[in-house]
């Protein structure tokens, strides 16, 4: 982590100084800074996105398969088990494939904590931002905006993300959304602005990604 921590703190601070050569104003040179550095790195994680958005699908096209066997083997878990392997398998699915960037950004996320810590960005606006490096307060609502979007976005992002099944299932799902949801929120009311702002990109990009690849493949199914 402490590698990790000091190679995006070096990687964000030449990002930020190239941007000041051509724009010397730290009020718009850091906030473009922190949506380059995201869109950077959503373009890296875009092989693993990919792979998620698959595997999702298929999830999605088993659900009755899945649901059959259930029904077949409810005596029998360990055969049931067996089968379910068996069908993840054959149809190149995978449970925790909706997991896989969340887990690969949270040490990114942890390590941009302690980045933006160390930034000496504490009086830095961006658009209605009064202060990258403060945290959001009760007393101005205009520091709400962005964690409260924090938490829509990452609503948003999650749900279009769902796998698609029955109504036990997916009501299970919205409830971990939600969960998330509210996570979030809490946790960029807890944070600087700045890395409020990184979460937010992100979210943004994940949402505009999920759309094109999810459009793309319906277009790919019909035409095939």
């Amino acid at each position: 982590m402490h590698y990790l921590t000091e190679w995006l703190s070096k990687f964000f601070e030449m990002l930020h100084g190239s941007l000041s050569n051509f724009i010397p104003n730290d009020n718009i040179t850091y906030g473009l800074s922190i949506i380059l550095f995201t869109i950077i790195v959503r373009v890296i994680l875009i092989p693993v996105y990919v792979k998620q958005i698959k595997s999702t699908s298929k999830m999605s096209e088993i659900q009755p398969q899945m649901k059959t066997l259930q029904q077949k083997y409810k005596n029998d878990p360990q055969k049931y088990q067996q089968e379910m392997m068996k069908l993840y398998k054959e149809n190149g699915a995978n449970p925790l494939s909706g997991c896989l960037p969340l887990i690969v950004q949270m040490p990114i996320l942890f390590s941009l904590y302690w980045v933006f810590m160390n930034l000496k960005i504490n009086g830095v606006s961006f658009l209605w931002i009064k202060d990258l490096g403060a945290l959001a307060s009760f007393s101005d609502i205009t520091t709400l905006i962005l964690p409260i979007v924090s938490g829509i976005t990452t609503y948003i992002s999650s749900s279009l993300m769902a796998i698609k099944s029955d109504n036990a299932q997916s009501k299970q799902m919205t409830t971990t959304n939600i969960v998330m949801s509210v996570f979030f929120t809490w946790f960029s009311l807890r944070v600087k602005g700045a890395l409020v702002l990184y979460w937010v990109t992100n979210n943004l990009f994940q949402i505009a990604q999920t759309v094109i690849m999810q459009r793309a493949q319906k277009l790919s199914k019909k035409s095939a």
